[in-house]
């Protein structure tokens, strides 16, 4: 049970900090790209990234890691389904360019800074 309510609370504040993402860069910035997605979803892989780098041996001690942080926050951070519908939204919208342009940056990055951290020797 204890599981659980890690995972229910990093939930929330992942979901929390992405809508927080949303709002202050819809703010900041106008463009047709939806950065807020985009960083939202690039954070949580720098911080999974950054976990197994610098945490890998902490994650195994502390059994609240995993869940809170890497199941919790980072699912709650990041969202498939937001990119994939804002991406949706900008092909029937016509904007073609810009839907391709974020499938291709979203996925290049998260992968790759996920694999860079993790793996980097």
């Amino acid at each position: 049970m204890t599981t659980v309510l890690y995972i229910f609370i990093g939930g929330g504040l992942g979901s929390l900090a992405r809508y927080g993402f949303g709002i202050a860069t819809k703010k900041m910035l106008d463009t047709n790209l939806p950065i807020g997605t985009f960083l939202a979803n690039l954070f949580s892989c720098l911080i999974v990234g950054i976990a197994f780098y610098i945490l890998k041996d902490k994650i195994q001690e502390n059994t609240w890691i995993q869940p809170f942080v890497l199941i919790g926050f980072c699912g709650g951070l990041s969202t498939f389904s937001t990119f994939s519908n804002e991406t949706a939204q900008m092909i029937q919208e016509g904007n073609w360019f810009w839907a391709i342009l974020n499938i291709v940056i979203s996925i290049s990055f998260g992968v790759g800074m996920i694999f860079w951290l993790r793996y980097k020797n």
